[in-house]
């Protein structure tokens, strides 16, 4: 049976490493995972022991498409809290995780052939998305003193139909301030280009607030997710906010694509966002880890990074160690003990000579793994 033009995209290269990690592991071996934004935590007990009060009661049927009514208006409220935006909750759309959001939002805007700009270094899974519906991903080779993000230049003469954004960006950590975000919506406004942006690292921030483009403008899709400062991967539960009038549009797809979004997983997520306190620990976590991340790396010999803003990420220019980045984070997984993920996977054109370091988990990992990389660069000499 053939196989369509439209499935032949690349591999996440970060979930072969966790491959290669776990198969390590089995083999008896203690690995230090750097290589996956997976935080070390589990979802907020609140919302656990939400999820096990519901089940006792509720036969967790199918929800409507656009998610319980009840987390929308609590996602709505966020922006309240978090922006001082005021967000009317019908634009709000639950989903099964940002890469729901994702499909619906590209199925929505564009039609194949459409060009979609993504700036690189950028989340690998967009070009994919993108490929697999017969888009046109266009990598738009963002700078080191832009921060590695996008900025309005970069668009002209492009002609493209949609550009993907995300601050805090995955892998560098680094954030789009609200000048930056209202140059890139102006110029795509004035070349009638959708603007996307992917704010799922929000909350995980170091020394400003990350900016919503709905401070910015309301024609826009923002998509975000529970799995990052939420801690909640596994659970598989997003949202997206839409115009006002593309909200039935939204629907309608999600209606035949997904049904609904896991109502168990709602549930739990309705509850997380009460969970502050707890939430706010786990940030101490994060802080103490970059820097220990940024004292560190650098004396292990990855002294060409820019710290992260956000996000949970360091990425690092190893071009004069290496011209192969996937065989180097090899390397290290065999000598050092430590999965590291090339960066290819964010960036086809330079991403031979870049890596990325996740400092999602415990500090204790992060100190570990520290040390064996030190231990590492100076016997590799």
């Amino acid at each position: 049976m053939r196989n369509s033009r439209r499935s032949q995209v690349d591999p996440f290269i970060v979930m072969d490493v966790m491959e290669a990690a776990r198969a390590a592991e089995e083999s008896g071996r203690d690995i230090i995972h750097m290589e996956v934004g997976q935080p070390g935590t589990g979802a907020p007990e609140g919302a656990r022991q939400a999820l096990a009060r519901g089940m006792q009661g509720d036969p967790m049927g199918y929800t409507v498409a656009l998610g319980l009514p009840a987390l929308r208006k609590r996602i709505a409220r966020l922006y309240g809290d978090w922006y001082d935006v005021d967000l009317d909750w019908n634009r709000v759309v639950v989903t099964p995780g940002s890469s729901g959001g994702f499909l619906l939002a590209f199925t929505a805007l564009f039609d194949a052939g459409d060009r979609i700009g993504i700036g690189e270094p950028g989340y690998p899974s967009y070009r994919q998305i993108a490929k697999a519906l017969d888009l046109v991903p266009v990598g738009l080779q963002a700078a080191a003193e832009n921060r590695l993000q996008p900025v309005a230049s970069d668009l002209a003469g492009m002609d493209l139909q949609g550009l993907m954004v995300a601050s805090p960006a995955n892998p560098s950590g680094t954030m789009l301030d609200k000048s930056a975000m209202q140059a890139l919506v102006g110029a795509c406004r004035d070349s009638d280009t959708a603007f996307i942006s992917d704010e799922i690292y929000h909350g995980i921030e170091y020394e400003a607030k990350a900016v919503t483009a709905l401070e910015v403008t309301d024609d826009c899709y923002v998509i975000n997710s529970f799995s990052k400062y939420f801690s909640m991967t596994g659970w598989r539960v997003g949202w997206m906010v839409v115009p006002e009038d593309h909200v039935r549009v939204i629907e309608r797809l999600a209606q035949n694509m997904f049904i609904c979004p896991s109502h168990a997983s709602q549930l739990a997520a309705l509850a997380a966002m009460d969970c502050g306190e707890e939430l706010e620990a786990n940030m101490a976590v994060y802080r103490e880890n970059r820097r220990l991340m940024l004292e560190g790396l650098p004396k292990a010999g990855f002294d060409k990074i820019a710290p992260p803003d956000g996000a949970f990420y360091v990425y690092a220019d190893v071009s004069e160690l290496t011209d192969d980045s996937r065989a180097f984070a090899a390397e290290i997984l065999e000598k050092a003990g430590v999965a590291v993920t090339p960066g290819l996977d964010f960036d086809p054109v330079r991403g031979a000579g870049t890596l990325r370091f996740s400092y999602a988990r415990a500090t204790a990992d992060i100190v570990e793994g520290l040390k064996r990389l030190e231990r590492f660069m100076a016997e590799r000499g």
